[in-house]
């Protein structure tokens, strides 16, 4: 499906408020019932986050249940809440006891979309998180202008949820799903191109062309007449790395400090003071540990299914016209690079 969901036991659900006033969402990946060795690699100047501190491997706690990814800025981390009580109703959670005695262990981050909707103090909760919970499957993957990418924006562009898996030649799936929403551009600003769709695969992509220079001239206008975004908080791209490969906690940090390589080839500028990129990677350990040279092919391909996702999120997208500022998607912008 060339989606995160390639990884057995991976399933992610979204879930977004689009109605009058609102234009958020929250993205959950879920880990087996069993859960999954984590790591996160936070870059970003600007982070908003819950339990990261628990992933460091010199701490306790091996395996999560879940990555909650969500809008609201550090207002909508309460979506993980709703994540974990549900997680905790279906009796997933690090043991603390006799039978249903469990605390799930829900590590997320946040994008900034506060206001995108219209109304600054619109977003995501528990109630959201539940019901991104429920939506969670392991098949195809929405992507675009779904849960936490519903308000997301990238430079001048809408943004979204995208996401990408490669298989290696030993049979081990590596996945990712990135919820771009950047204060740096996706779009080589000399070409009108995606940074990242030279790094993508048949498959990933619809066939794409240089885009007429007058539609470039005419995004680049459009850019110098928005106001500077260059506000406090206004960003954040995320996401979840996750692999059925054996792989420590140190080895999953190190994945997801590679991964970010996939943001800088696909966003420029990126890990900015106004951003708070943050990356988590999930192992399932349904396969042998890899060797060290095992281990390197592992981390060239989370790279690359980090710039696929991006370049995948942003063909995704869709225009809202209707938000706060009006935002196009690069098909809408760039309609002849579709042909």
């Amino acid at each position: 499906m060339n989606a995160i969901t390639d990884v057995p036991g991976i399933r992610v659900g979204h879930a977004q408020r689009t109605e009058g006033g609102w234009l958020t969402g929250t993205t959950v990946v879920l880990a087996p019932a069993e859960g999954a060795v984590a790591g996160v690699d936070v870059r970003g100047g600007g982070p908003g986050t819950r339990e990261t501190d628990l992933l460091d491997p010199r701490n306790l706690v091996e395996r999560v249940h879940a990555i909650t990814l969500t809008g609201g800025s550090a207002l909508g981390l309460g979506a993980a809440d709703g994540v974990a009580r549900a997680l905790f109703a279906d009796g997933v959670g690090f043991p603390m006891g006799g039978p249903g005695e469990v605390v799930p262990i829900v590590p997320a981050a946040v994008i900034y979309d506060l206001g995108r909707g219209g109304v600054f103090s619109h977003f995501p909760d528990a109630t959201l998180g539940r019901a991104a919970y429920a939506a969670a499957a392991d098949g195809e993957v929405a992507m675009g202008t779904v849960g936490a990418g519903t308000g997301a924006r990238a430079g001048g562009l809408k943004g979204g949820v995208g996401t990408a898996s490669a298989t290696l030649p030993d049979g081990t799936v590596v996945g990712a799903l990135i919820v771009v929403n950047a204060v740096g551009s996706t779009v080589d600003p000399e070409t009108g191109e995606l940074w990242a769709q030279r790094h993508c695969v048949p498959g990933d992509l619809p066939a794409l062309r240089r885009p007429d220079p007058a539609e470039l001239a005419a995004a680049r206008a459009a850019a110098a007449a928005q106001p500077a975004p260059m506000r406090p908080a206004l960003a954040t791209t995320i996401g979840v790395i996750a692999t059925d490969a054996t792989l420590t906690k140190a080895q999953c940090q190190k994945v997801s400090g590679i991964g970010h390589d996939g943001f800088a080839r696909a966003i420029k500028p990126v890990h900015t003071m106004f951003d708070g990129d943050t990356l988590f990677t999930l192992a399932t350990c349904a396969r042998p540990a890899r060797d060290v040279f095992g281990f390197q092919e592992l981390l060239s391909a989370a790279d690359d299914v980090v710039t696929r996702a991006v370049a995948r999120a942003m063909l995704a997208a869709t225009s809202t016209p209707g938000s706060t500022p009006p935002l196009r998607s690069y098909r809408d912008a760039f309609p002849s690079a579709l042909g």
